[in-house]
């Protein structure tokens, strides 16, 4: 390499900023106020003049909402009310027969209550309360199948 090949460094040289020399002083921060300050010199994100900020405005949510869907519960009792002699209960039949609104999450039967009815349980989820009762009452429960 000889020094007709050597070309200039074309990285552009960072400000320096109150260090004495051109920009010494107020280090082109202009004279007093906030943002001349040293630290947090300005106004942060959340900064909305007079107005109170939108975080404060706001009303706070209490609590947790899980964003997993839960059970629809149905009791024994219900089932006992609704329900014939042999009848099949399923999601579908629940909402016909409006003990339940809507099935867009899984339905479990909770064992609360009396069941003397044979019913035949389908595509719903069954604690082992209402199991047994529904079991000893002669009936029939079929297996959850995933839609």
């Amino acid at each position: 390499m000889q020094l007709h090949q050597i070309k200039p460094d074309k990285r552009k040289k960072r400000k320096e900023i109150g260090r004495g020399g051109a920009h010494g002083h107020t280090a082109t921060r202009g004279t007093k106020g906030q943002k001349a300050r040293s630290g947090r010199g300005g106004k942060t994100k959340s900064f909305e003049g007079t107005v109170t900020p939108l975080f404060r405005r706001t009303p706070k949510l209490r609590g947790f909402k899980s964003l997993n869907s839960k059970n629809i519960t149905v009791n024994i009792f219900q089932l006992e009310k609704y329900y014939a002699n042999g009848d099949t209960v399923s999601p579908k039949t629940l909402i016909e027969k409006n003990v339940i609104k809507k099935a867009d999450s899984s339905v479990k039967i909770l064992g609360d209550g009396e069941l003397k009815k044979k019913l035949t349980i389908d595509n719903c989820i069954v604690s082992k309360s209402a199991e047994k009762k529904i079991k000893d009452a002669g009936g029939e429960i079929r297996p959850l199948i995933n839609i």
